[in-house]
């Protein structure tokens, strides 16, 4: 889909018509929210590539991981992000923009296709967001992420009663 997306269509649809099974409750593994609405704004703590708390992509981009499969851990860690997201809100249609998104990635020194590996959260975004998608965004690389996970993103979304 582009990010012209019809508009008109739910987002919580656009899920189900791509097959997406959001989890419906990720408890924290430290002493924090999953994310805390302050006036119209969400915001979510970081979100891992994680299978039931286990990491599904351990390891370095540029030594142990591909682009492509930094790209599929980022978009997985998005699914679970959206779930969240969807648990804070009852419903992703009362998302009115993504407002920022961070990604961290693991990386070596040497890589540099940090913003390639984040655009997997991205275009999920923008396949279920279409033009309430556009966010800012940084990628940046990080010498370690917990459990060896590959990737972690956090997000501000701006949201609507």
């Amino acid at each position: 889909m582009s990010s012209s997306t019809d508009t008109t269509t739910s987002a919580d649809q656009r899920v189900a018509d791509l097959g997406l099974e959001l989890p419906e409750s990720i408890p924290p593994v430290g002493n924090y929210l999953r994310s805390v609405q302050t006036g119209d704004l969400l915001f979510v703590s970081g979100h891992l590539p994680d299978s039931a708390g286990e990491p599904i992509h351990r390891g370095k981009l540029g030594r142990d991981l591909t682009v492509d499969q930094g790209y599929e851990a980022a978009r997985e860690a998005a699914i679970a992000m959206l779930g969240t997201v969807r648990n804070a809100l009852g419903t992703l249609d009362r998302v009115s923009r993504i407002v920022k998104l961070l990604g961290m990635v693991n990386s070596t020194e040497e890589f540099i296709e940090q913003p390639a590996v984040i655009n997997g959260a991205s275009d999920l975004f923008r396949d279920i967001f279409g033009d309430r998608a556009p966010h800012a965004r940084s990628a940046v690389g990080m010498a370690q992420l917990p459990r060896n996970n590959c990737v972690e993103i956090e997000g501000v979304f701006e949201v609507r009663p």
